[in-house]
């Protein structure tokens, strides 16, 4: 294989790619991007085994063919190198080598026929989403998957369609956050697959433009579409719970607040929480929310918030973290909180907009 480019375009695909690949991996092979050279195309591909991607650059193929080469360490040489040079790659028996302006790099390699690709999922549904669209479900609701839980299911997040519409919901059994998006054009077959936490994350990396995502769903795997770049991932076998018994219907207290101002509250608040469970101490009474904290060292924090709040006082015990999380991804100015009793868990929404909760649980205090 030989093949010659300018860094730019290299960069760009190489930085594609490379959220997936790690320097030290169980398998050599791993640490290594597969570079396939064919019709002035220079295909990327970085796998973990459970998210794929693919990406591809502009480049002159004076000889085409395939080479695996450490993804870090190529990407690292790259960026070190003068814009607009112009790079050839070249393989020479079991090296690659990098050659621009007096720069020269002798890589290792490793068999490409070794590479773990994936190439065909079984395709089963498809739908195509805007990219800002698809970007907003998974940062409205990422932030709520387990990490490392046993409940291996609620380590990623549930993609679900009823046809009409495309659902995101994320849960690690102590808080809920929910989105969902209208679909253009005919109804589809209800849909729900569970997206493991790795190719949530990369996803909120690479959807940062504009146009289509081309969504194809198979029977263990998701693909998607966006731009110049293919991401395949595995889907999480499992039954994810069933969330709508968990979000309140409709609560029978309700406060308004300015979001901001609760936000600062709860944050000079936290100062004094207990580090490990993070509690905090809310009473709702008529205009008037307090907030209170303590922590093993006997220090406490106080702080008093006028809010909209009408009905009989009630008091419950939050994770600070939880409610912080949740009023950090809404945009609205104002939020509403929805409560039933000091025993339930309480809504956190924007008024008026459908299309976004948060559901947080209660704590002993």
């Amino acid at each position: 294989m030989k093949v010659s480019a300018t860094r730019e375009h290299l960069l760009e695909a190489l930085q594609s790619v490379i959220g997936v690949v790690e320097r030290r991996q169980t398998m050599p092979i791993l640490s290594n991007v597969l570079l396939s050279a064919r019709d002035s195309r220079l295909r990327m591909v970085g796998t973990d085994l459970e998210v794929e991607l693919v990406a591809a650059a502009e480049v002159n193929v004076q000889q085409p063919g395939d080479i695996t080469v450490p993804g870090r360490k190529l990407l690292d040489i790259i960026r070190t190198l003068p814009d607009k040079m112009t790079l050839t790659l070249t393989r020479e028996g079991d090296k690659v080598l990098l050659r621009g302006g007096r720069s020269r790099f002798s890589l290792s390699s490793l068999p490409a026929s070794e590479f773990p690709v994936i190439d065909e999922i079984n395709a089963q549904h498809s739908l195509s989403v805007r990219a800002a669209d698809c970007r907003r479900l998974i940062d409205k609701t990422h932030f709520a998957m387990a990490q490392q839980d046993v409940r291996y299911y609620l380590n990623g997040t549930l993609l679900e369609t009823d046809g009409q519409r495309l659902r995101a919901v994320a849960t690690d059994g102590h808080r809920l956050s929910w989105c969902e998006l209208d679909l253009a054009g005919k109804s589809r077959e209800p849909q729900q697959i569970i997206v493991p936490r790795k190719g949530v994350l990369e996803l909120q990396r690479l959807l940062d433009g504009e146009g289509l995502v081309e969504i194809t769903i198979g029977s263990n795997h998701i693909r998607m579409q966006i731009g110049e770049v293919r991401f395949t991932s595995k889907l999480i076998d499992g039954k994810f719970p069933e969330y709508g018994r968990v979000i309140p219907a409709d609560p029978p207290r309700i406060m308004t607040a300015g979001r901001e101002a609760l936000r600062a509250a709860l944050q000079r608040t936290a100062i004094l929480s207990n580090e490990k469970y993070r509690g905090v101490r809310m009473t709702f009474a008529p205009s008037l929310l307090t907030i209170q904290a303590h922590n093993p060292e006997q220090e406490e924090a106080e702080d008093q918030l006028e809010v909209g709040f009408a009905g009989e006082a009630i008091e419950i015990g939050f994770n600070v973290s939880y409610l912080l999380d949740a009023l950090a991804s809404l945009e609205a100015d104002t939020v509403e909180v929805g409560l039933t009793d000091a025993h339930s868990s309480c809504l956190i929404r924007a008024p008026g907009d459908a299309s976004v909760k948060y559901v947080v649980m209660p704590m002993r205090l």
